[in-house]
């Protein structure tokens, strides 16, 4: 694909007040910082525009995320990072204010719920609540299955089915939940994005309307559809799950195509 790196080309774009930015297949692949990256940050920083890194994975908080970025050479401060865990545990505590819940996740998932004020509870809980972990195994699917029978309600971090890493792709929260969806004939609400639940939550964050924010991403099926349809402006980024061939089969578009996100730094 040519590179577009035209100013012209990228005017709308570069009077955004506010950057909407997905992490997995974004800014790295696992543990390695993909090209461009740090040329955006920089950028992002010299212009004065508000950012944040919005992602569906529920695994870390955005403490650790910081982490994460900082051994990889990048220093951005905690209050721009939100996750999908962040944005489950706010709608339950304000669907059922001090709930209880049966989890299949990771650290960063069971920390926003505890700080949300919803406790653990594998006996007879409101919610079963699923998002990535690498612990996952088939006595969690049992004990989901028995809770969700005796009337427990279902909810995923979010609906993404597979993720970038540096050694390739992997199941990703949906096709950790789909196992347990088609035990019990339950669906999942899926949390993250494009719920317009994160997206209007992520546009407070950075005190921007939608006009005037940009959403970047490399999923056509979460990132474009949700900055789509909450009226941001969208680039879709070749860096991460999607290529040029497999968006021919949505029917809507991104704004803009890019490599990935160096694209966007003039030159």
């Amino acid at each position: 694909m040519k590179e577009v790196n035209i100013i012209d080309t990228l005017k709308e774009l570069y009077a955004k007040k506010g950057f909407i930015c997905d992490m997995d297949g974004v800014i790295y692949h696992g543990n390695r910082l993909l090209p461009g990256v740090k040329e955006f940050v920089d950028w992002l920083y010299k212009e004065e525009k508000e950012f944040l890194f919005l992602t569906n994975s529920s695994e870390r908080s955005p403490k650790e995320l910081q982490q994460k970025l900082a051994r990889m050479g990048l220093d951005v401060d905690e209050s721009h990072f939100y996750t999908s865990a962040l944005a489950t545990a706010k709608f339950l505590a304000s669907q059922s204010p001090k709930c209880s819940v049966y989890v299949i996740g990771a650290p960063g998932l069971v920390n926003a719920l505890y700080d949300a004020g919803i406790t653990m509870n594998d006996t007879n809980p409101d919610y079963v609540v699923v998002g990535e972990t690498r612990a996952y195994n088939y006595d969690m699917i049992l004990k989901a299955v028995s809770l969700l029978q005796k009337g427990a309600r279902l909810v995923a971090t979010n609906s993404d089915l597979t993720g970038p890493t540096e050694t390739g792709i992997i199941p990703a929260c949906r096709a950790l939940v789909a196992p347990i969806e088609l035990a019990t004939g339950k669906q999942a609400y899926f949390v993250g994005k494009p719920n317009p639940l994160m997206m209007r939550t992520g546009l407070r964050m950075l005190g921007v309307h939608s006009d005037e924010a940009a959403m970047i991403g490399d999923r056509m099926d979460t990132d474009i559809v949700a900055g789509m349809e909450s009226g941001l402006t969208t680039v879709l980024v070749l860096s991460g799950v999607t290529d040029l061939e497999n968006m021919q089969v949505f029917a809507y578009r991104p704004r803009y195509i890019l490599n990935g996100v160096g694209d966007i730094v003039p030159k």
